[in-house]
């Protein structure tokens, strides 16, 4: 019997284990403490809750997808759909104890500046939905208490349009005559209003001319210190006001973003002596912290865990990794290769389970850590001793377990695997066991072996695949069979194979090798409704940004809008395989 420690205890029971949940009202406390988890651990592990991933059958990762097409597909629903939750475990192996330090990240894109960033919308599958409300999730929790954030690329937006208050660096540039008629009166201004302040007389007699003088001076008060507003209306004033301030030693400079339709203003703030300057600029700096903090939201966890170049955990890093970089990074790119390239300047190692899975066996229709944990359990002795810190007590909860589950199952792999605590440390060594199943983005479809011990999984060159739609509403593959062996003498059922990609659309596959490609022997194919394409097609329709519900459709549209030959493989290359396995695809002779 294997033993698992929940709080520091024996427990046999997972729903026990504690996950803190954070909120707006808790991120502050909880980013300060998490920054410090994630340095002293090994490994990060991220899970996360999403709104949905396919609004149809086909949008799914099938077996017939290219790592190309994969990628399409995650990128079309990273763009289209939330991430709701996102859930967070700095942890570290310890033999078989591993100590976890597990955080849910309530989130939801509110719109914090009035800038339309993060999103003004985004999409929801009722699947995910209905799921996510019978394990508790609180909806209205959601939207009036998760945290919002804006990506690297929507930070620099608002910044440049002055919706976020920043840092002006003062640079060299030739002056016009109105450029330093501007210098000069701000000069003149800022001299005889520190002469006033430093007038003690100021500071006495009647209390409505001293009301008078500070409104014609433009005289504020920014904490306890006297303060000069100076009204902007360009960019370039800035960067002339700023100029103007240098040789003011007891001033400290303050940029106030426009509101709404408003000017931007610096605030010219006095100070005393040469220790309550530094301890203004203290303040203004912590008060900018705050600001980038509040603004950036839980971005800055992604920075921290970027910062922190530890080893990120994860299940199915395509899709995944695909959210991460549309939501919190950047838009995403047209290619897999320009995706990996970004992903990789953010993250300097990403570990995939399902890459690990692929050393101790088959786990294609396991697509998810608890099912794949199970299937060791009944296959291996590797016992994982989970160690929380008991101040998560006050945190049991439903939500962000699965975090707990990836790291869990992580240790477990390590374990079967025989990767020992010095290989975990060194993982970006080429010595290590996991060097090699750093950042790969691959797409992993080996289906399970039967029985009798045949391996189901077969390697297919895309130029054998040949998609088939236009056929009678209910029509079986036997069906489909018999019609392509009468349209083609030279074809027997037993040469090829045939599967349902949804209700509207079929594959088949030729799988002799000598026979002549689909595109000799299917010309005559295209009667009595039936239509038929090469795998060209498919990734063009995969490509176009217009999807519709049934791949028929897409296919029909991409078959119009094609002006040279329907099988034209010219942008094919060769060595483009797929995983021939119907795992995940629909065969309407079972429904």
């Amino acid at each position: 019997m294997i033993l698992r420690r929940c709080l520091c205890t024996q427990s046999g029971r997972r729903s026990q284990w504690p996950v803190k949940q954070v909120t707006t009202s808790n991120f502050s406390e909880a980013l300060d403490e998490i920054e410090g988890y994630i340095l002293d651990s090994d490994f990060v592990a991220v899970s996360m809750q999403t709104t949905g991933t396919h609004a149809a059958t086909w949008q799914k990762l099938l077996s017939i997808d290219t790592p190309e097409t994969a990628y399409l597909k995650a990128k079309r629903a990273a763009e289209r759909f939330q991430v709701l939750q996102f859930a967070v475990c700095p942890f570290s192996i310890k033999g078989s104890k591993l100590i976890a330090y597990p955080y849910n990240f309530h989130l939801f894109p509110r719109d914090e500046l009035n800038v339309g960033m993060p999103a003004y919308s985004f999409s929801c599958q009722a699947s995910y939905l209905t799921s996510m409300a019978r394990e508790g999730f609180d909806f209205n929790a959601c939207i009036h208490n998760g945290i919002s954030y804006l990506s690297r690329s929507q930070e620099s937006v608002a910044r440049h349009n002055g919706s976020v208050s920043s840092s002006m660096k003062i640079s060299c540039f030739p002056y016009s005559v109105a450029d330093n008629l501007f210098k000069e009166r701000t000069k003149n201004r800022v001299k005889s209003w520190i002469n006033a302040c430093k007038d003690s007389s100021k500071s006495t007699g009647d209390a409505l001319l001293i009301s008078l003088r500070k409104i014609v001076s433009g005289d504020e008060v920014f904490g306890s210190r006297p303060s000069l507003i100076i009204d902007i209306y360009s960019e370039r004033q800035v960067m002339l006001a700023l100029e103007a301030l240098k040789g003011f030693k007891e001033v400290v400079a303050l940029q106030v973003p426009a509101k709404g339709t408003g000017m931007q203003t610096i605030h010219v703030i006095f100070t005393s002596s040469e220790e309550d300057k530094k301890l203004l600029e203290k303040e203004l700096q912590a008060r900018e912290q705050e600001e980038r903090r509040r603004v950036r939201g839980f971005s800055e966890v992604i920075k921290l865990i970027s910062k922190s170049q530890k080893p990120v955990v994860a299940h199915n890093i395509l899709y995944d990794f695909a959210f991460i970089h549309s939501k919190f990074i950047s838009s995403l790119s047209a290619t897999l290769d320009e995706f990996k390239a970004s992903v990789g300047s953010v993250f300097s190692c990403i570990l995939d389970t399902c890459s690990l899975m692929e050393e101790v066996g088959p786990f294609d229709k396991m697509n998810n850590t608890q099912a794949a944990t199970a299937y060791l359990d009944g296959r291996f002795y590797s016992p994982v001793e989970m160690d929380i810190p008991e101040r998560w007590i006050e945190n049991i909860s439903s939500q962000g377990h699965n975090v707990l589950r990836l790291s869990q199952f992580f240790a477990k792999l390590c374990s079967i695997l025989k990767i020992h605590q010095e290989a975990m440390q060194g993982v970006s060594s080429s010595s290590s066991p996991l060097h090699r199943h750093m950042n790969r983005f691959t797409v992993s479809s080996k289906g399970l072996v039967e029985e009798d011990g045949r391996d189901t999984n077969s390697m297919i060159s895309v130029d054998k695949l040949v998609f088939l739609w236009g056929f009678r509403p209910g029509s079986s593959v036997q069906s489909l069979k018999a019609l392509i062996c009468e349209s083609n003498t030279g074809l027997c059922p037993e040469d090829l194979d045939v599967k349902m990609v949804d209700n509207t659309c079929a594959v088949a596959v030729f799988k002799i090798g000598d026979l002549p490609t689909p595109r000799d022997e299917l010309k005559n194919m295209n009667f009595s409704g039936l239509k038929s394409a090469g795998y060209n097609m498919y990734r063009r329709a995969c490509e176009n940004t217009l999807w519709k519900r049934d791949l028929a459709d897409c296919l029909e549209g991409e078959s119009i809008n094609e002006k040279a030959e329907i099988f034209s493989s010219n942008k094919l290359q060769p060595q483009q395989v797929v995983h021939w396995n119907n795992a995940d695809i629909i065969n309407l002779d079972e429904l």
